[in-house]
């Protein structure tokens, strides 16, 4: 799949134009993107934190119902009585941030700032940390998420043709 190819695909998934180029770090089965690399400033020079972004309709729907669910609180007071879990954590959002500080290359521009999702610490959005964990980083509130909306069984792809797949929309 070309990068034009998979621009197109990216824009369907989410539901709007993507705001920077933005590279595959991780496909699903039927070869479709499943999270984004985004670089640390968008097109318009904005900083954006966000260096994994998740555009696989399956993952941020389940996702979505787990943050409806109280995912989120779930997490944060594993983090606060989990130490190990805890450090974890505290690691991924160092690793993260990093990582995302080394690709920025306009060092007079504003910078970005935080760890997964652009958060300091803590718990922000599930889709973020699972991003993180899905793009090979070591992130254990990702690696819980992976573990309960997983896998991403899709029999259809969720893209055809630029176009949302009728029969994926309608899948359950």
């Amino acid at each position: 799949m070309s990068a034009d190819d998979d621009r197109e695909v990216i824009e369907t998934q989410i539901g709007r134009p993507i705001r920077a180029p933005s590279e595959v770090v991780a496909r699903c089965h039927l070869g479709l993107p499943v999270v984004v690399r985004v670089p640390p400033h968008l097109e318009d020079g904005t900083p954006f934190p966000t260096r994994y972004w998740l555009t696989c309709p399956l993952a941020t729907t389940r996702i979505g119902r787990l943050e409806g669910a109280g995912g989120v609180k779930r997490m944060e007071a594993k983090v606060e009585s989990d130490p190990v879990f805890a450090a974890g954590l505290e690691k991924a959002h160092a690793e993260y941030a990093a990582e995302r500080d080394t690709a920025i290359e306009n060092a007079e521009a504003p910078a970005p700032s935080g760890g997964v999702a652009g958060s300091a610490r803590g718990v922000k959005c599930l889709h973020a940390h699972y991003a993180h964990h899905a793009a090979g980083g070591p992130n254990p509130v990702g690696e819980l998420v992976d573990g309960w909306i997983g896998p991403l069984d899709c029999v259809v792809p969720c893209v055809v043709d630029g176009e949302l797949n009728p029969a994926w929309v309608n899948r359950p």
